[in-house]
């Protein structure tokens, strides 16, 4: 009696921790779904901030609300860029009126110069998009950090992006690439991002 009892218990909690496991999974399947993902970053359009190979945790966009300026976004449009994923900055938001002097490499939002601690250089890089512009609406003005070599919205085959085509909002830098000149990583750039 003792021997079936145990068998029926050892049963029970074979099933319980497969049932934990199975739970476990589907529950990170599904946030990594509909909550978060893991992208990487691929180019040099973002450094200082973000380097080639680097690893980002990114809030789907159906849970970011609006855009502000200062996010990092990911995006996705067909007709640019063969369809991969872009990362870029939202520079300014619909209604927002965006300017750059190219001469002096200041972008201007509202008529106030952006103070951007993050960019690699000054803007010099005029991609042929006419200015000043204002973002319409529905839409994003988007930048990369590495302003000159950068595709973005400066760009007249992006131009102001449709927040519809943000895949989400980059939060966490969760893995860092290897740097070029020294083939390691930079562990201490984990972290938020701003």
């Amino acid at each position: 009696m003792a021997s079936g009892k145990r068998e029926k218990q050892t049963d029970r909690g074979l099933y319980e921790w497969v049932q934990a496991v199975v739970c476990s999974v589907l529950a990170i399947v599904l946030m990594f779904t509909f909550v978060v993902r893991i992208i990487g970053v691929s180019g040099q359009s973002m450094r200082e901030t973000l380097q080639n190979g680097d690893k980002l945790l990114v809030l789907n966009s159906c849970l970011c609300g609006d855009y502000r300026r200062g996010d990092i976004v990911i995006f996705q449009k067909p007709e640019f860029e063969n369809g991969e994923l872009i990362v870029k900055r939202v520079i300014a938001t619909e209604g927002q009126t965006v300017d750059i002097d190219f001469a002096a490499g200041q972008v201007f939002v509202d008529g106030e110069a952006l103070e951007e601690p993050y960019i690699r250089e000054p803007t010099w890089l005029d991609e042929g998009l006419e200015f000043p512009i204002t973002v319409p609406d529905g839409c994003v003005f988007v930048m990369g950090d590495n302003r000159n070599d950068s595709k973005d919205s400066r760009y007249e085959g992006l131009g102001p992006l449709d927040t519809r085509h943000i895949v989400g909002r980059a939060v966490l830098l969760v893995l860092p690439g290897e740097t070029a000149d020294l083939d390691r990583r930079e562990w201490s750039r984990i972290g938020t991002l701003n």
